[in-house]
């Protein structure tokens, strides 16, 4: 072999034996009798050779184990047997990786990637599935113990019976393991990957998507007069959700600072499209937000419980004391079919306001304004909607109370 060894003359190599390297004293490349190959860094120690492997070619490339026989001839330099350090150093990744059970890494993994997702209650969904279904399974093994076998004793139970649950937890479990193994808590494959691996043990079911339950349009007023005769945080942020036509998960985190000149601006990290959104708020919107100040004095949310964000679901659940069966997500489907069947708002108007993606890129291009104005006009409009019930009941009680004062027979 020349002095300078090319990376194209290493990839014409075919015959099975070992090459020297001839510019790094002890690197070589061993060509197998299948043609695969191999870098080597061969030494002695105490009188004793040793072989070393440093990685496949081309994926290890020549200049890259030249630095490893580099850094390993350091170590034989300073007294140093290489191969029994890396003995040594997988022996302590295998200690270490048994010191962290599935429960406490899942649990700080949740916490650590919950900043990035747009809604609190994906952190909530998260936790609950892993800790009802695989946390008592495989909660208290470490992750080298952990085996298919294992995640089939997981999901089995709910695969059919719960299949979209099932399904979202396995997409889950894909997603730990994958951290554990970059994190070197795990040299195995991941045992919950589904292409290739549990796609050939669970059935693909075709279950037909559901659609959120919304509350009709034409009960929005009396749903929200039964709202304003409640006093509490709970039945503020609904509110706000419902003039808004936001997410409950966008209304649940909003922060004060976040609202200038009657304008709320919702950071593009916590909206589904993951772009900056913007919502001209109403009279009804800013007194709310005023009212909700003084239950949050001390906290920068609007809506909170004891300096911390509550949770969607105390919403959800005040909506299905009122009515049964409907979502808090309900009340935008609401407002969209209000839009298109009692009013002239133009449908781009509407699609804004519920900051909806724009899947033609023609569109998306020419509409490069945030409509502010015309969206202020709509949302006034139906802030008045939903106030249409209380403002007769408002009247009607007025009236009363004039021929009360006349001296008119009371009722």
């Amino acid at each position: 072999m020349r002095k300078s060894t090319h990376w194209r003359t290493l990839n014409n190599l075919t015959s099975p034996t070992r090459y020297s390297i001839p510019e790094m004293r002890g690197l070589h490349l061993w060509v197998r009798a299948d043609v695969k190959k191999y870098w080597i860094f061969r030494f002695t120690y105490s009188g004793k050779r040793f072989d070393m492997s440093l990685g496949s070619f081309p994926a290890v490339s020549l200049s890259d184990a030249k630095s490893r026989t580099l850094k390993l001839r350091g170590m034989l330099f300073n007294g140093e047997n290489p191969a029994l350090a890396r003995r040594l150093e997988k022996a302590e990744n295998l200690a270490s990786s048994k010191s962290i059970s599935f429960k406490q890494f899942a649990e700080d993994y949740i916490r650590r990637m919950s900043p990035k997702w747009t809604s609190a209650k994906n952190e909530y969904h998260w936790l609950t599935t892993v800790n009802n279904f695989a946390s008592p399974v495989i909660g208290h093994l470490d992750f080298e113990s952990v085996t298919t076998k294992h995640i089939l004793e997981i999901l089995n139970p709910i695969w059919t019976s719960k299949y979209v649950t099932a399904s979202r937890l396995r997409g889950r479990l894909e997603k730990i393991f994958s951290a554990a193994i970059t994190s070197g808590y795990r040299s195995s494959p991941n045992p919950a990957i589904w292409k290739g691996h549990l796609e050939n043990l669970l059935p693909n079911l075709n279950v037909q998507p559901t659609h959120l339950e919304a509350l009709p349009y034409q009960d929005v007023p009396e749903f929200f007069a039964h709202l304003e005769s409640l006093d509490t945080l709970v039945s503020l942020a609904l509110r706000f959700t419902i003039l808004n036509a936001c997410r409950a998960g966008e209304v649940v985190q909003a922060e004060k600072s976040q609202i200038k000149e009657e304008i709320w601006t919702i950071p593009a990290e916590r909206m589904k499209a993951r772009r900056e959104h913007q919502i001209p708020l109403t009279k009804k919107s800013l007194w709310i937000v005023e009212r909700a100040s003084e239950f949050t004095a001390e906290s920068p949310l609007i809506f909170c419980a004891v300096g911390k964000s509550f949770h969607s679901v105390y919403m959800l659940n005040l909506a299905n004391k009122i009515r049964t069966g409907i979502t808090t997500h309900g009340f935008r489907s609401a407002f969209r079919d209000w839009v298109s069947e009692e009013t002239n708002h133009s449908p781009e108007v509407a699609e804004m306001a519920l900051a909806h993606a724009i899947t033609n890129k023609v569109e998306a291009a020419y509409r490069r304004g945030k409509l502010l104005e015309r969206r202020k006009i709509l949302m006034t409009d139906w802030e008045n909607y939903c106030l249409s019930v209380v403002r007769q009941q408002n009247q009607t009680l007025s009236c009363e109370s004039t021929k009360n004062q006349t001296g008119e027979p009371q009722v």
